[in-house]
């Protein structure tokens, strides 16, 4: 889990960040169906471009399709902007098929920017359903929850919603479990204030589970250690497998960086197979901090 000790942070906006170099992986085009996870897309949409302080977008998926993971990217705002809501449909009953991406100005910003919501879909998966949890609801610096699955399903993807915090809160932990040989079952977020807040606010977990899919486990990778202002890193399924969903987890900055780009490739025709996950500092933060990106993978 990162760093949980950080002071209050209230630095000074900056107008102008360092642009930072995105590692680049290049894999062969996937299959748009899997044994494991059979037609398997990315579905995405991205909302007007402009400088409203808010900016929100849905990807819905193909009909006949459910959703099984979810990612987001914020474009022409370089760590000024928040994203404040991933938010996949659906319940405990019900199969989720959308997912909505919400995003704030962290501090005024003249530029204009847009929010992309990205949908992971597939043909009907056996017992998707969409769980919820909330953590409490305070003025704390810090919020932290975990959704599971229901025993006997395993986690295929993911999604966070923060309330009461309009800008001020950022995301730092995205975070499935599980490992390269075990299937995830549960995400964690957690979530710093950017800048001192006084009033009450929560943050919400969304797991999106599933019956046991073939072959599902999560590959982690890391970004370098360092003080620059960008970081990125791509986590890329083994060969043979294919992507889900997948998460991030920051660590060392403590609410300084800002999750711009959380990016499963692939197409309306070609299934993912890996996700970028790019973080800017939101303030001037001196200290060394990595990113984490994780991929939830299966079996084509």
């Amino acid at each position: 889990m990162s760093d949980q000790t950080g002071f209050p942070r209230f630095g000074t906006r900056r107008l102008a960040l360092a642009v930072g170099v995105a590692v680049v992986g290049v894999l062969a085009p996937a299959s748009p169906a899997s044994a494991a996870v059979p037609g398997l897309v990315r579905i995405s949409a991205t909302s007007a471009s402009n400088s409203n302080d808010f900016r929100s977008v849905t990807a819905t998926c193909p009909v006949g399709k459910v959703l099984v993971g979810t990612g987001y990217e914020i474009t022409g705002a370089t760590g000024e902007v928040v994203v404040d809501d991933l938010t996949p449909n659906g319940g405990t009953l019900t199969a989720p098929t959308a997912v909505t991406v919400g995003a704030y100005e962290a501090d005024a910003f003249a530029g204009n920017w847009t929010v992309t919501a990205y949908a992971i879909c597939a043909n009907p998966l056996a017992g998707l359903v969409r769980v919820f949890a909330l953590s409490p609801t305070d003025s704390n610096d810090f919020h932290s929850v975990t959704a599971a699955c229901p025993t006997g399903k395993v986690l295929t993807g993911a999604g966070f919603e923060l309330t009461g915090v309009t800008g001020e809160g950022v995301v730092d932990d995205f975070r499935p479990n599980g490992g390269t040989v075990n299937a995830p079952t549960a995400v964690t977020v957690g979530a710093y204030e950017a800048d001192l807040f006084v009033d009450n606010w929560t943050a919400a977990a969304y797991a999106i589970c599933a019956n046991p899919v073939a072959g599902l486990s999560r590959i982690t990778v890391l970004s370098a250690i360092d003080s620059g202002d960008f970081r990125s890193v791509v986590a890329a399924c083994p060969t043979g497998k294919v992507l889900t969903g997948g998460g991030f987890e920051v660590n060392g900055a403590t609410g300084e960086a800002v999750v711009d780009d959380f990016t499963p490739n692939g197409g309306v025709a070609t299934a993912p197979v890996l996700v970028v996950s790019g973080a800017y500092e939101e303030d001037p933060f001196a200290g060394n901090w990595d990113i984490r990106s994780f991929a939830i993978c299966a079996d084509r």
